[in-house]
């Protein structure tokens, strides 16, 4: 008499197989020599698959739980309600630190979504999932911040002007400055070879957002952490991100960001990384300037090129008129950079600046002509910059899994890069990621076309594994 296993027990084992399967086959040129034509024909059949085939199971259902809220404005809406509740909470009920059933649902799901981990423990075995799963590395962040207006500080800089300048040399031990050191080197020690640490400078209080509203030096206390963490970064040979904020005080951020770069882009090292914001018209002039500096002052520029964070809260008249100029501007840049031809460098009486490009996108058509473009570089036999993408945890999965089936696909020919893709994480207490989730959420609600995209993409793989399970 044949053995009858219940349906639910064979789905799970083939869901579980058959992306076991994908992922074997993902990872193959990695674990074995081929000869070029079977390369060819294993890539073939990889890039066939979906892109979502790569994520583990358990990650793809809870993408499919998060996607399915996101991307329904009836459901987005009471969660976006529920989640600003949770962040202030004026009741026991609503704390996440008092309820422990609270604390447990919103661990289980938005939390392990896109989040690293509370401590070191869960961190560095949520980096080593990720690594696991073909990612180059991690950008690393601490999610606890200290919120001040930045546009706020700016009007009351004037003011403050002589103040500023007797508390910037006599602030020897700021709470606020030394509780965001002692974060961020926290972090730091969760980083490895290759990854990247980001930084928010303004998370350092009001001193730090003072001095940068004003466009000043910074506190002395601020200056020697920046040193130590830079230091503590170089030991663990990862990078740092300079985070892109306001436009109150990012004049200061450039001045800064360049500063570090002359001390630490040298000798063929690239440590410091300064973030520029595509939807600002200023930006193409600003990469630019940057260029100029760096090859003035013969280090190297390390660019992080994203579309930008603050359009809600910044003058009108800074930022592009229509996404499709954000997309054309976003680009554009990266077009200039990847080819070394931006400006009036890259012609015979002026070469091109040492630069390296990193492109945070979840912009598909972007990340895609990227590839694209460097490809045909080498192709070509052109110098190429070198190039390496990221997108958040928990966000445009399909954008980073296409990549990384790209580079597999392209293992083993010579006219073609794989490319490095590294995903964002930020890790802290659930009582302080609550404010960076909510971000997540509102971030989706304003994409909710690419939301429903990734929604219906990762359904499908759902609806692909359980057909597998019953074939």
């Amino acid at each position: 008499m044949p053995t009858v296993r219940p349906l639910g027990l064979m789905m799970r084992h083939h869901i579980v197989y058959g992306n076991l399967w994908c992922r074997q086959q993902a990872q193959w040129p990695r674990r074995y020599k081929a000869t070029s034509a079977t390369v060819a024909s294993k890539s073939s059949s990889k890039s066939s698959l979906p892109p979502h085939c790569l994520l583990p199971t358990k990650m793809l259902l809870r993408s499919l739980l998060v996607t399915t809220i996101s991307s329904h404005r009836w459901l987005l809406t009471p969660a976006l309600k529920f989640l600003s509740l949770i962040v202030h909470p004026r009741m026991s009920l609503l704390d996440v630190n008092k309820n422990t059933i609270l604390h447990r649902v919103m661990k289980t799901t938005f939390y392990n979504h896109f989040c690293a981990g509370e401590n070191g423990t869960e961190v560095r075995a949520t980096i080593g999932n990720i690594k696991d799963m073909g990612f180059k590395g991690v950008i690393l962040t601490y999610a606890r911040e200290v919120v001040v207006d930045a546009s706020k500080a700016s009007t009351e800089t004037a003011a403050t002007d002589r103040k500023l300048e007797v508390s910037t040399i006599g602030s020897s031990n700021n709470a606020d400055i030394e509780a965001w050191r002692q974060g961020v080197l926290e972090t730091a020690g969760m980083v490895g070879k290759g990854d990247i640490l980001a930084l928010k400078l303004t998370g350092a209080g009001e001193p730090a957002m003072r001095a940068l509203a004003a466009n000043q030096p910074l506190p002395d206390q601020m200056s020697a952490a920046l040193q130590e963490i830079c230091a503590a970064a170089i030991k663990r040979q990862a990078r740092i991100f300079i985070d892109a904020e306001q436009q109150s005080v990012q004049p200061a951020i450039d001045n800064i960001a360049l500063d570090l770069m002359k001390q630490f882009n040298v000798d063929g090292k690239t440590v410091v990384y300064n973030t520029y914001q595509a939807y600002l018209k200023s930006t193409p002039a600003t990469v630019l300037a940057h260029l100029k500096v760096a090859d003035d002052h013969h280090f190297t520029l390390g660019i992080k090129l994203v579309r930008g964070a603050y359009i809600a809260a910044e003058p009108r008249d800074l930022i592009n008129n229509t996404k499709s100029d954000t997309d054309n501007s976003y680009n554009s840049i990266a077009e200039g950079v990847i080819r070394r031809r931006y400006g009036e460098f890259g012609h015979r009486d002026k070469p091109f600046p040492s630069t390296e490009l990193f492109l945070a996108t979840h912009n598909k058509e972007s990340a895609l002509l990227a590839s694209t473009l460097i490809n045909e570089q080498i192709t070509m036999g052109l110098p190429v910059t070198q190039v390496q993408y990221g997108q958040l945890l928990g966000m445009a999965d399909g954008v980073s899994c296409r990549l990384l089936q790209l580079g597999d696909s392209d293992t083993g020919t010579r006219s073609s890069a794989a490319p490095e893709v590294f995903k964002c994480l930020s890790w802290g207490t659930l009582g302080d990621c609550l404010s960076y989730l909510y971000r997540r959420a509102v971030e989706n609600r304003d994409a909710v076309g690419r939301t429903k995209e990734e929604y219906f993409q990762l359904r499908q793989e759902v609806l692909r594994r359980i057909k597998t399970s019953l074939s």
